[in-house]
């Protein structure tokens, strides 16, 4: 942001891009965004901190003050990463009014002139969106590329006549194209200012129901899902933090570090981020089930669902009367009454309704007792002796025992009664297959069923949690029952703000339920206003009951690609969403091949068609000028080290060997299994022994995968 130097630092062989009949008016506004941005941060840090400086709070204002010093610790954030470059383009407009020029967020100056408008607002849309079929009613376009701050380059594309006069410098390769082949890196590159108007569409559509974007390998599907995010967020108050906000669910660990700075990149820091396994935290350990008929039959909502059953076998109401005896009378508790306690918990996680059926069995007797108690005599005094009966607690521990997720779960595939009793559609064969010695080593294929139970049980130790939470609760009233008790002993005249007091909604709020004994909250358990997942084809039905779990309005974003299901992918993707509850569903395509060369492609395509003849094969646009060479595995290291030499003095540019397990990766070459290769991108990609990764459809999915990971080179060694 320094003012005394120009925006522009462009190369000798662009020395025509810096006529000042081209740039001065940039040079201009740039000058008015640096002022902009300095008062900005300014003024930012200032109400930073006099919000860090002031009460907490209670309540909804303590809610309120934290969720604005997040909105404003963001934003500043963003205001300090990007500096000028915040500005992605302008476009010029065919009715001759001012450029409008396009920011990653909106930035008005003092006298409330709008600089920067936010690349999220329809006022922004064409210049993402406007085609020459479609120029939406402008005269120009230009895109800006940003190095260290300044400018490098810019490109500039034109849809009338006039838009040709006095402020276009064009160039035989569009901004996007020529972006494409630059160096990748460890994370993401900033595609933001490139972004298509195939991929526009689907970034500005509604979030209403489930909208699949469906696309091939370098279409930009991640791109969109990103984007997408960052748009419905911002678009969409419905979306928003208080109601439930978004969560990214990506297919592994090395994919979520890729994409982590894409978002905060748009101004996004808020949404959560995870795969699958991060659902569960016996996903961290789990391991794959070996025995493909077991993964097979996890795989099915049905199994999911056996979960529910499994819990009711331990909610059945006792069937003998209770006597319990009070100091006032004795109380019997007959089958109706454990009846009705047990049906007014429906729906209350099993293992936090224990307490709601004793207090419930206290109503129930109260009821039948009403007007058998001295006045003085409290109803609550009658519910503590309840809860302290020991008869009552033995037969509701047996009645309605807390029971751990896990135990639940291992119990089905150690006991074989207890799995036929809740799954009565397995044969024989299926109940034996899905038993094991150690009932809780846990795989993959277990986690949506311990997600079922987690969800459904709820938590065993939530029951002493809320008993010690009362308690100090209860504490604190009365210590602070006290202090006012004093302080109006002390206001002789009875008048005033201290006669407020007296208030027993005052008294309640003076005590700070936020200092008393809590629990951590789980950011991942939702519910979610809105889910996005990428590389959704993988997704078994039973892992889309885990996500049908945290979004109960069913709005979802899902990305993926049908010929890179690893399992297979026969039906359509309706079919296969109506199929696990899914509703409301909308299917976008994206069919142009960005970021792989066709060089590669034309090795790619037969190798998924072999085994999916009707693949989804996009259309590459480019040409990287390099052919796919083929040689032995003994080259891999002379390979490595002539790119490396090669790319020695670049900041970026990375490489990725897959297939090979001997070789380890390093902060510029990769190692990775094809699996773990999806959703990335590489400059060079030296396969190895792509024969070895499998038969059938999962070892050509594989193969595809791993090829089409390149950007520029593409290397295939085989052993002999």
């Amino acid at each position: 942001m320094n003012l005394t130097s120009s925006a522009f630092a462009l190369s000798d062989h662009l020395s025509a891009k810096a006529d000042p009949a081209l740039i001065s008016a940039d040079e201009q506004h740039f000058a008015a965004v640096a002022q902009s941005l300095r008062e900005s941060i300014t003024d930012l840090s200032e109400r930073l901190d006099v919000l860090r400086k002031a009460p907490g709070g209670i309540g909804r204002e303590a809610m309120d003050r934290d969720a604005e010093i997040h909105r404003l610790t963001g934003r500043l954030r963003t205001l300090h990463r990007f500096g000028l470059d915040l500005c992605l383009g302008r476009v010029v407009r065919a009715d001759g009014s001012e450029p409008l020029y396009i920011g990653r967020l909106g930035l008005t100056d003092g006298e409330g002139r709008r600089l920067l408008i936010d690349w999220r607002s329809p006022a922004a849309e064409p210049f993402f969106a406007a085609t020459h079929a479609d120029p939406m009613g402008l005269a120009s376009r230009r895109r800006y590329r940003w190095t260290d701050g300044r400018i490098a380059d810019y490109w500039d594309e034109v849809f009338t006549a006039e838009g040709l006069e006095g402020h276009a410098a064009l160039d035989d390769q569009s901004a996007f194209i020529a972006s494409l082949g630059g160096n990748r890196s460890a994370r993401m590159r900033d595609v933001l200012s490139t972004i298509q108007a195939d991929q526009d569409a689907i970034i500005r559509a509604g979030s209403r129901g489930a909208l699949v974007v469906d696309g091939g390998p370098g279409t930009g599907k991640t791109v969109v899902a990103l984007h997408r995010t960052a748009h419905l967020l911002y678009s969409d108050p419905r979306l928003g933090h208080r109601r439930g906000g978004v969560l990214f669910v990506g297919p592994h660990q090395p994919y979520l570090a890729y994409v982590s700075d894409v978002l905060p990149s748009l101004g996004e820091e808020g949404v959560q981020t995870c795969t699958v396994r991060d659902l569960v935290p016996e996903g961290a350990t789990a391991g794959v089930e070996t025995d493909p008929e077991a993964a097979r039959l996890k795989s099915t909502a049905d199994m999911v669902r056996t979960i529910e059953m499994a819990v009711r076998f331990y909610e059945e109401p006792p069937t003998e009367t209770l006597k319990v005896s009070t100091p006032w009378t004795e109380v019997r508790i007959g089958a109706d009454d454990w009846a009705e306690a047990f049906e007014a918990v429906e729906g209350i996680p099993h293992n936090e309704a224990r307490d709601r059926i004793r207090e419930e069995l206290g109503s129930i007797l109260l009821d039948r007792l009403d007007g058998a108690f001295d006045e003085d005599v409290p109803e609550e005094q009658f519910r503590q002796t309840l809860l302290r009966d020991r008869q009552l607690t033995e037969a509701l521990n047996r009645a309605w025992p807390l029971i751990e997720p896990t135990d639940l779960v291992g119990d089905l595939w150690s006991v074989p009664a207890y799995l036929r009793l809740c799954a009565p559609w397995l044969g024989p064969d299926q109940v034996r297959r899905l038993q094991r010695a150690d009932a809780h080593a846990w795989t993959v294929s277990d986690l949506p069923l311990l997600d079922a139970a987690r969800q459904r049980l709820g938590d065993p130790a939530a029951s002493r949690r809320k008993r010690r939470r009362d308690a100090a609760v209860a504490a604190e009233r009365a210590r602070m029952a006290d202090v006012i008790a004093d302080v109006l002993a002390a206001d002789h005249d009875g008048d005033g703000a201290v006669t407020m007091l007296h208030g027993r909604d005052l008294q309640e709020k003076l005590v700070d339920e936020g200092a008393l004994p809590g629990v951590e909250a789980d950011l991942l358990a939702g519910p979610f206003a809105h889910i996005v997942v990428d590389e959704a084809q993988e997704l078994t039905d039973a892992e889309w009951q885990m996500l049908l779990l945290r979004c109960p309005s069913r709005s979802f974003t899902i990305v993926g690609d049908r010929a890179q299901a690893r399992h297979g992918f026969t039906e359509s993707w309706r079919e296969r969403l109506e199929r696990v509850g899914i509703d409301r569903i909308e299917v976008a395509s994206l069919s142009i091949n960005y970021r792989t060369p066709e060089e590669v492609m034309a090795e790619a395509e037969p190798a998924i068609r072999a085994a999916l003849p009707d693949a989804n094969v996009p259309t590459s646009v480019r040409s990287s000028g390099i052919p796919v060479t083929y040689g032995a595995a003994a080259e891999r290291d002379e390979i490595l080290d002539a790119w490396l030499a090669e790319h020695a003095g670049q900041a970026e540019g990375i490489a990725c060997v897959i297939g090979d397990p001997a070789f380890r990766g390093t902060s510029r070459v990769r190692s990775l299994t094809p699996e773990l290769s999806k959703g990335l991108e590489f400059d060079l990609v030296v396969l190895v022994d792509p024969e070895n990764f499998g038969e059938g459809v999962e070892g050509a999915v594989d193969r595809y995968v791993a090829m089409t990971r390149a950007t520029r080179q593409l290397v295939v060694l085989r052993s002999s």
